[in-house]
């Protein structure tokens, strides 16, 4: 028998549906693909991070030629290049410190905040509520020589009856109270450190000295964020100048610095036109204003005093004299004042994708003036900017505003100051080092010329 036209109509209905359906499906399929693609991607990714910060985390050494963690432990051990000299030995001399990599270490950091009474509550991150402490593992280790561990016993003693002085600006403040805090570790009765005129430890203006009274010494900082002279502007300049920066005298305090026994320098966070011009603060040479000079060429002639101050007023066989290099901000997707932030940033990072390409203009800017005077150097350069622009993990961003305060809104972050312990200790390790290169070369040629003569 013949099947039932109505059926026949049915089943073909049913199969052109089942086309169409298949037809739509095909429409959809690329657009799955695509997904299913990307979801693998991430997943991918996910992994390696993931990897990665656990690596991290458990100090294992990541296979492959991974430059994060090349010199990190294994199995409670540290990776040790045995081609590396030691660079207070005699073959140390020729080592680059500046040329190196940051690396994990379990015994990090040198000190606790809450064990530092000498730190302003901006940078206790931890007390003000950071919850991570990644930030406070890192050490700087040098490709072709090893840092002397830090020792404060062994810095007192070297500064017994001395003054270690820092002048700049804040940034500078923040390795000063760095180093208050590495040294007075090992001081049992905190008591004997103490600022002279009995000023507590909080921002200001003007200067700090703290004693160290079982050594004698005493470890001080001035604020000097230009290092030259801010004064009134001559009489009858215009209305808009407010300030003017003497780009060729030095600051009023020089006169404070100039007989330490170890001086520190930084400037460069304050040279920009939002501290400056904006503000009414222009640029003066002799008697006269210079409208028309910009920050770049003053930031520079102001170098450039410096430097001749150094040659001219500092008596550098008995002064040691370091300047320290311009520190990177981090600030991502805006700067300090239109909602820049760091605070998602939990671990170094390799290349520099975060620091503005002015900071690489400022840089070449010093080491160009400071390569034109190679002959006549009296100092020593902590040429800090290229590790510091791989630590956009260390600055306090919401996390400087007291215990009770912080975190800060997310739109009003720091991401130029650095957490301590962290980042800045590190310069201090590196100050360490030259200082006592020097004593050790000063010993090694007073011994020499003793046994000659």
């Amino acid at each position: 028998m013949s099947k039932n036209p109505s059926q026949d109509d049915n089943e073909a209905f049913q199969s052109y549906d089942f086309l169409k359906k298949f037809k739509r499906l095909r429409l959809i399929e690329p657009y799955v693909g695509v997904l299913g693609f990307f979801f693998v991607t991430v997943c991918v990714i996910f992994c390696f991070c993931y990897l990665d910060y656990r690596a991290v985390e458990k100090g294992y050494r990541v296979p492959g030629k991974s430059e994060r963690f090349k010199w990190l432990k294994v199995d409670g051990a540290l990776m040790v290049d045995k081609t590396r000299v030691e660079f207070l030995s005699e073959n140390g001399s020729g080592c680059d410190l500046f040329d190196g990599d940051w690396v994990w270490d379990e015994k990090y950091p040198l000190y606790q905040s809450k064990d530092c009474r000498f730190l302003d509550e901006g940078f206790r991150c931890t007390e003000n509520g950071r919850p991570d402490l990644f930030y406070t593992k890192w050490r700087w280790q040098p490709k072709h020589c090893n840092l002397p561990r830090f020792n404060p016993k062994l810095m007192l003693e070297k500064l017994r009856n001395k003054r270690l002085v820092f002048a700049g600006d804040s940034i500078g403040r923040n390795q000063w109270e760095s180093l208050l805090c590495m040294l007075s570790s090992v001081v049992p009765n905190k008591d004997s450190i103490y600022e002279v005129n009995g000023s507590p430890i909080t921002k200001h203006k003007g200067f700090l000295v703290f004693k160290f009274k079982d050594y004698n010494c005493t470890v001080e900082y001035y604020r000097a964020p230009f290092l030259v002279l801010q004064s009134r502007p001559p009489a009858g300049s215009s209305e808009k100048i407010k300030t003017t920066l003497k780009v060729d005298q030095m600051d009023w305090n020089s006169w404070k610095w100039k007989d330490a026994d170890v001086l520190v320098f930084n400037t460069g966070h304050w040279w920009h036109y939002e501290k400056t011009i904006r503000g009414g603060c222009y640029f003066q040479e002799g008697a006269e204003v210079k409208i028309e000079m910009k920050v770049e060429h003053a930031y520079r002639r102001s170098i450039e005093t410096v430097v001749k101050w150094i040659h001219n007023e500092v008596n550098t066989s008995k002064t040691q004299v370091f300047f320290r290099t311009f520190a990177p901000v981090h600030f991502r997707g805006g700067d300090w004042r239109t909602g820049g932030s760091c605070h998602m940033e939990t671990l170094p990072e390799l290349g520099t994708s975060l620091v503005p390409p002015e900071t690489w203009v400022q840089f070449k800017m010093v080491t160009d003036v400071l390569s034109a005077n190679t002959s006549t150097w009296k100092f020593d350069v902590l040429n800090v900017t290229y590790m510091t622009a791989q630590r956009k993990d260390g600055h306090s961003s919401l996390y400087y505003m007291g215990p009770k305060a912080s975190p800060a809104p997310i739109h009003r972050q720091d991401c130029s100051h650095w957490c301590l312990p962290g980042v800045p200790d590190s310069w201090n390790e590196l100050l360490y080092a030259l200082f006592l290169k020097r004593k050790t070369t000063h010993a090694s040629n007073t011994s020499t010329y003793s046994s000659q003569a």
